[in-house]
């Protein structure tokens, strides 16, 4: 498997927002993001480490590849779903 997306590595998000959902406004305003956003956004996210995969870590939540900015680890932007067997 391998553990990057064409932007960086896979981010394991424990929630996912459409960018144009009240969610994601919401977020869009508490981390002044201004940039138009689209995609989805994924908030409480932290890479797929390579040591994480095959190691017994998994992500129990909803793997992402992300093309925008990270927001203190918080908030990624720009991010697409994908399907991977972690």
């Amino acid at each position: 498997i391998n553990n990057s997306c064409n932007t960086g590595p896979v981010q394991c998000c424990n929630e996912v927002y459409h960018s144009s959902s009240k969610q994601a406004n919401d977020l869009y305003k508490l981390f002044s993001i201004n940039t138009p956003v689209s995609g989805f956004v994924g908030a409480q996210c932290s890479p797929i480490t390579a040591a994480g995969v095959g190691g017994g870590a998994k992500c129990q939540s909803q793997p992402m590849c992300c093309t925008g900015n990270n927001y203190k680890g918080l908030v990624v932007v720009g991010c697409s779903p994908i399907n991977v067997n972690l």
